[in-house]
């Protein structure tokens, strides 16, 4: 790969025909029409938030340096960015009057109304540009590695730019665009950020059950996302179809594998909306998230709920009065073994050796108190189960 460093481009040059779009809030052109700031590869601008963007602006009028740029020359003769398009976008948006910072008194300052000196300070900043010329395969490989001055890449940023085509422009239009209409609704189910890809991400997932890196390899060059929508739209109606109700815990589990096993079975929405809020209300279900696979599953799984236990003072109350009653009796003080004809039908088991068991089960409509609260030998416990 060939590199060629560029020391003489200003603010003011990268700026020349400056476009942002800012529906999908991100930096298109600069320089004059042939530099494309925000190829596909690239990841979502992520500076918006009136922090990072504003640090570029405050490093360019303080007259710190912004760092190593790096663009990729095209075959056309045109350039793309490879790293850095968060600053360039940044300071695009400044020059243009689409940012604004604050001065020492909080006042917003906007570039051109700046004085004429920071003005030129600014515009006039010289940029440390490597322009980079190779295959394909060199360029994507060198993009996964740098990171300068910014925010590391995550998983499914570096996958856009591995597998870079017309399948990943058309899906990130249609899951990376945080102006779709439809996202207020996925994020109810959907855990992360638009901007950061995990919607897309999400939706790949499920489709590929769990296998993204082949499905966009596979589909890379196709000119639709006609499979991907499809499914994804089939989970989100099916959650929505099964559950009326919209809770926090439904945000970011696992709906694909629980579509994928559930899909086919017949569910009653009210039946399970009344279900939902009793296990939301009920003081001894811990894993709240778990209540919807519970339910899914013929609420069969209690380990999905994460029961409370037993307090240790019951537990220790429930062993002495055990104890007790079984020594007098001449008999095991778990209630099992007493029963049984082995050697340990007499067996006096001590405190660490037994678990507290829901007499009447927790799933059948037993409490976890003192008055459902037996102390079985760890072996009897396991084995009695949820019976």
């Amino acid at each position: 790969m060939k590199t060629t460093l560029l020391t003489d481009v200003s603010v003011e040059d990268i700026c020349k025909g400056f476009v942002y779009n800012e529906l999908e809030g991100k930096g298109l052109f600069g320089w004059g029409g042939k530099l494309t700031i925000q190829p596909e590869y690239q990841r979502n601008y992520i500076y918006a938030d009136g922090k990072k963007d504003v640090a570029v602006v405050r490093s360019l009028m303080s007259g710190y340096p912004l760092g190593l740029i790096y663009f990729v020359k095209t075959a056309d003769g045109r350039y793309e960015v490879l790293d850095g398009q968060q600053r360039i976008t940044s300071f695009g948006r400044f020059l243009t009057g689409k940012l604004a910072v604050k001065d020492a008194n909080g006042m917003e300052q906007y570039y051109d109304g700046l004085a004429d000196d920071l003005k030129e300070k600014v515009s006039g900043a010289k940029l440390t540009i490597y322009v980079c010329e190779g295959e394909e395969s060199e360029i994507k490989e060198w993009f996964k590695t740098i990171n300068i001055a910014g925010v590391p890449l995550n998983e499914q940023e570096l996958l856009n730019a591995i597998y870079s085509g017309t399948f990943v422009s058309a899906a990130k239009e249609e899951f990376s665009n945080s102006q779709n209409a439809n996202v207020q609704k996925w994020s109810a189910y959907i855990s992360g950020s638009v901007n950061r890809q995990d919607f897309l991400r999400t939706a790949l997932d499920w489709v590929s059950k769990g296998n993204i890196d082949g499905y966009m390899s596979k589909h890379r060059f196709d000119t639709n996302i006609n499979e991907l929508k499809t499914y994804f739209n089939s989970v989100i109606d099916w959650i929505s179809g099964v559950f009326s109700d919209v809770e926090s815990e439904m945000r970011g589990l696992e709906w694909g594998r629980l579509y994928e096993t559930y899909h086919k079975t017949p569910y009653d929405p009210v039946e399970v909306s009344k279900k939902v809020q009793t296990l939301l209300a009920d003081p001894y279900v811990k894993n709240k998230k778990g209540i919807f696979e519970y339910i899914l599953g013929g609420e069969q799984d209690t380990r999905l709920l994460d029961i409370r236990i037993f307090e240790e003072n019951t537990k220790r109350s429930v062993y002495t009065m055990q104890t007790k009653t079984a020594t007098e009796l001449g008999v095991s003080n778990c209630p099992l073994c007493a029963m049984g004809h082995e050697a340990n039908r007499t067996r006096i088991w001590k405190l660490t050796e037994m678990d507290a068991d829901h007499v009447s089960a927790w799933s059948k409509g037993g409490a976890t108190d003192i008055t459902n609260c037996q102390m079985l030998c760890k072996t009897h416990n396991r084995a009695k189960g949820n019976k």
